[in-house]
């Protein structure tokens, strides 16, 4: 039993419709399933990522008792080829620096607040050894 990757990250938007418009522009197509809430509104949506990840956009009122809304705690990180790239767009869509690049060894991870107040983790692994940068389970690390 182990971590093999990040399945499912949820982020919370009051606007789900207008926090889905912008996650469609930044991924460049939109979400494979989307939801009413109770109220009739786009309620929840969720967008493939890469290799088998999911990005959700859930109403904010639907978040569980004491949830954490405001940035901080644990961030996931998304893996990026060109995380200068990717910062840039993202500063272009009116996202914030939360954490600076910052070098780990072989990998620079960065963070960004979106205009919904979430925290969007990214991660660029540089390590010459692919299997290194995959994540392979026999290796330590």
């Amino acid at each position: 039993m182990s971590l093999r990757r990040i399945a499912l990250i949820t982020y919370w938007a009051e606007d789900v419709a207008a926090a889905v418009a912008w996650y469609t522009e930044f991924l460049g197509s939109g979400p494979r399933f989307t939801r009413p809430g109770p109220d009739g509104r786009l309620g929840y949506a969720a967008f493939a990522i890469g290799e088998g990840a999911r990005l959700a956009i859930a109403a904010r009122a639907s978040a569980p008792p004491g949830a954490a809304l405001e940035p901080g705690g644990a961030v996931g990180h998304w893996d990026v080829d060109d995380l200068d790239a990717v910062l840039e767009k993202l500063s272009s869509m009116g996202a914030k620096e939360y954490i600076p690049p910052t070098p780990h060894g072989p990998t620079v991870s960065a963070a960004v607040v979106d205009p919904f107040g979430n925290v969007v983790g990214l991660a660029s692994d540089q390590h010459p050894d692919v299997e290194f940068r995959r994540g392979d389970p026999g290796r330590p690390g």
